[in-house]
């Protein structure tokens, strides 16, 4: 196995000075009066942006908030089938309760490992009163984004990314873990197929995947369930959101799912561009999360000065799109059969009904935050905008009477008494 390496974020000077120069020369495109954001993010949301980034917004501050808040680490992970090894950043922080959970967390995109930065003070944090669970938790920059190096060469499909996650955590030690994610942290579902059971032994998911039960034979229960129960009203408010998404937010996807290399030609070279291309997925994914322009821009750096740069997080588009899965994230080829638990959150892209989410894997918790009347929210970024929420349910699902708990400790997660 290779070994550990820590590793602080400090971008050269260098390339602060030539995003100022990029920035100095930005060429802003005309815009309707009555635009809005019909036709794509607002001017003026922009100009405030690029203002900020220009004269106000301090990187080094930002790069020290992310080097003191989140332990990271970069490690060799030999890839098979002639993928060869891949130097891979991660995040790392141990509980002090020695039976604590491991768990995997894995982003999307147009997220990073940021996305873990709220959850992992709540999640490794102990109770000497036995009130909640801990966890060890490992954040993986997938191979591509943040800091990891990308691929060599193609076919990096998500396949690969699963094995690069499974070996990372052996790596660690954690011969056996859970995970969790959403988007393509949905890769976790790959991981369940490929290594549940000896090594993996549960899955958590806030994307709200699922096809409906219309197979009496394999789902029987759930056919039944499915034809004698109407849709509840955040269900059909789900499926208004897909519906719209498909309509009119599903651009991006086609684009980096086909032509990746040649969008990545004027984001790679323009910030203001990488900057609208990500800004319109921050806000219209989420639940009216209030979004700082500082959060918003150190979000976009770490894809303007990751290790590979921003195109190269496209390509896991086009691989699982031309692959033999062919699509986002395939739920062919059976079921993982070790222990599902799901969040639902109202505005994510897809909101799946339970009766859909449970043709996808073992469901044994269900957390939902999409009944009117809850207030609790949130959108595709669970992790981020509604940390509290998120860790409550994993709490839930493996503390003590949820069910998974035990599931790879006896300690559970707790100190022992």
């Amino acid at each position: 196995m290779s070994t550990e390496v820590p590793f602080k974020i400090s971008i050269p000077d260098t390339q602060l000075e030539l995003l100022r120069k990029k920035l100095d020369l930005i060429t802003f495109p005309d815009e309707l009066e009555d635009a809005g954001s019909r036709y794509g993010v607002p001017l003026a949301d922009i100009k405030r942006l690029v203002a900020r980034w220009k004269d106000g917004f301090n990187w080094r501050v930002e790069e020290a908030k992310l080097n003191e808040e989140m332990p990271q680490f970069t490690r060799e992970i030999e890839v098979s089938d002639g993928h060869g090894t891949l130097n891979v950043h991660y995040v790392h922080k141990r509980s002090e309760v020695d039976g604590a959970v491991p768990l995997l967390f894995v982003h999307g995109w147009p997220g990073s490992f940021i996305e873990s930065r709220k959850i992992l003070p709540l999640l490794t944090e102990s109770s000497r009163d036995g009130d909640f669970p801990s966890f060890h938790v490992v954040a993986l920059s997938l191979p591509g984004f943040g800091f990891s190096e990308a691929p060599k060469k193609s076919g990096f499909t998500p396949d690969y990314h699963a094995e690069v996650g499974h070996k990372l955590m052996l790596s660690l030690g954690y011969n056996e873990y859970v995970t969790q994610g959403g988007d393509w942290g949905y890769i976790t579902r790959k991981i369940a197929m490929k290594y549940g059971g000896t090594h993996s032994k549960a899955w958590h998911t806030n994307m709200s995947m699922g096809f409906p039960p219309l197979n009496p034979l394999s789902h029987p229960i759930l056919f039944l369930q499915w034809m004698l129960t109407p849709y509840s009203e955040p269900e059909k408010a789900g499926f208004a959101r897909w519906k719209q998404f498909q309509k009119e937010e599903n651009g991006y996807y086609i684009l980096q799912c086909n032509k990746p290399q040649t969008v990545g030609y004027a984001l790679a070279d323009s910030p203001v561009g990488l900057l609208g291309w990500i800004y319109e997925g921050l806000v219209n994914w989420t639940d009216e999360y209030p979004w700082t322009d500082d959060e918003v821009l150190t979000w976009i750096s770490i894809y303007l000065f990751s290790r590979a740069g921003p195109t190269a997080p496209f390509r896991i588009y086009y691989e699982a799109q031309h692959s033999k899965d062919s699509g986002f994230i395939s739920l062919t080829g059976g079921n993982p059969k070790i222990p599902m638990g799901v969040s639902r959150f109202p505005k994510d892209m897809v909101v799946a009904p339970m009766s859909w989410i449970k043709t996808t894997g073992n469901v044994v918790f269900a957390g939902d935050h999409t009944s009117v009347g809850t207030n609790k929210g949130g959108g595709h970024f669970a992790a981020y905008e509604k940390p509290e929420a998120l860790v409550e349910d994993l709490r839930n699902m493996f503390g003590r009477g949820g069910p998974a708990f035990g599931i790879t400790s006896k300690k559970g997660g707790y100190f022992e008494k």
